[in-house]
């Protein structure tokens, strides 16, 4: 089979091209041309302008022969993850042949992966880099050939533009809604007829733009607590902080400038928005990834083992006195210590004498980061809720705070009773 991955969100001429580029290949080998295409959020985690079914139409009008659904990832991963999950799905169904665009050379393409393929990181590609998501796609594809035992090969077009523009589906979608949803001639321009076709049947039926559930997404911004917050998979504790102090919620706008002045960027904000909005935990992506591993698809310095071992060497080297940013690169460069981070951490609890009758073993410690930027709990009894600050060693507290940063890996606290009184254990992923 050909393959191409994509949103076609909507099916522009810039795909024609892809998808004829594919037919010329499949005519020579005498198989088919398949989509995989997104389904439920795009690959940049937003919702889709026109939904599945129309995108699907569009793909078959413009020459392909069947479209495979992907779901599930996009509203969970960043791309780090979820380009070697589907280069693996499609090399697994039979896929051998891969299409896509790109505005340099192809030699110029292998080069620039033949370093990220050499040193086995994928996830920190520089944006400077040309065609940036196609080097990822081709890196990651000749990682998995040497773990699967096969691998695509890749055809390369180049990109479509008019004049010096590159087609964009940004800028098609944006032209529609600033023409009250009326598709004007210089999109038409732009677009298959089968896709015109479609695109107005879809807006005659007001089923585009797609959108956000903006009532579940602004019910949980607004109501949901610290701790219920950064249990939350891509919500770090800065984003958690923004996100309380902001409130309340009436649209989505707001919430997009909480998450900003917390360092996001746009695309990590529409991720933290659609996990919210799906209600996704950190403990379903950990075991998510963790599934994954186990297939040998995720690169190995993307696995979950290797963000703990992370955040225990940059804190222990931070405990010595070193610099967070320098103690990260030597990390990166393969420097070890000889303590193995710890999976359980003991931390003690501020308890008031007449709190103590309320607490039993085992009891569930949620936690979260207080307004003072302290690691803290809240324990709810049947007779209160108590909060409290946790007593922590420095290396230990820097440690739980860069997992609780890593924005994937779950903590989960609960009491246990020592010799010395109550403590919160805490266990790691």
């Amino acid at each position: 089979m050909i393959g191409i991955s994509a949103d076609f969100d909507p099916v522009h001429n810039g795909h024609v091209k892809l998808i004829q580029k594919a037919r010329e290949v499949a005519d020579e080998k005498n198989t088919e041309v398949v989509i995989y295409l997104n389904k439920g959020y795009s690959a940049n985690h937003a919702p889709f302008f026109a939904d599945y079914d129309a995108r699907k139409r569009m793909a078959l009008e413009a020459g392909a022969d069947r479209i495979f659904p992907i779901e599930g990832l996009h509203h969970r991963l960043t791309m780090a993850y979820t380009v070697p999950i589907r280069i693996a799905m499609m090399i697994q169904d039979g896929v051998r042949d891969y299409v896509d665009a790109a505005d340099v050379r192809p030699e110029q393409i292998k080069k620039y992966a033949s370093r990220f393929v050499k040193s086995g990181i994928f996830s920190g590609i520089p944006r400077n880099l040309p065609n940036r998501n196609v080097i990822r796609w081709y890196a990651v594809n000749e990682f998995l050939g040497k773990v699967l035992g096969n691998k695509m090969e890749f055809h390369f077009i180049p990109e479509s533009k008019v004049g010096e523009e590159k087609i964009s589906g940004r800028i098609i979608r944006r032209e529609i809604l600033e023409n009250n949803l009326e598709i004007p001639k210089s999109v038409q321009k732009l677009l298959p007829i089968s896709t015109v076709k479609i695109l107005q049947e879809e807006i005659d039926h007001e089923n585009i733009p797609g959108k956000r559930n903006l009532e579940v997404l602004l019910d949980r911004l607004n109501n949901y607590s610290r701790p219920r917050l950064l249990e939350i998979a891509h919500l770090n504790a800065a984003a958690v902080e923004e996100i309380v102090q902001g409130r309340k919620y009436r649209k989505e706008a707001p919430a997009w400038a909480s998450l900003r002045k917390a360092g996001y960027g746009p695309v990590l904000t529409r991720l933290a928005l659609s996990c919210v909005e799906e209600d996704v935990t950190r403990r379903e992506v950990f075991d998510l990834i963790r599934h994954y591993q186990t297939e040998g698809i995720i690169p190995p310095d993307q696995k979950v083992e290797r963000v703990i071992d992370r955040a225990w060497f940059v804190a222990s080297s931070a405990d010595k006195g070193m610099e967070s940013q320098e103690a990260h690169e030597r990390f990166r460069n393969g420097e070890k210590i000889r303590s193995k981070a710890p999976y359980t951490v003991d931390a003690g609890i501020h308890l008031r004498s007449f709190e103590l009758s309320s607490l039993q073993e085992g009891l569930p410690a949620w936690l979260y980061v207080d307004k003072r930027g302290m690691i803290a709990c809240l324990l709810k009894t049947a007779e209160r809720k108590i909060k409290s600050p946790l007593k922590l060693p420095a290396r230990d507290a820097t440690y739980l705070r860069l997992l609780l940063d890593s924005q994937i890996v779950p903590l989960q606290g609960s009491m246990v009773s020592k010799k010395r009184g109550w403590r919160v254990r805490i266990q790691v992923g």
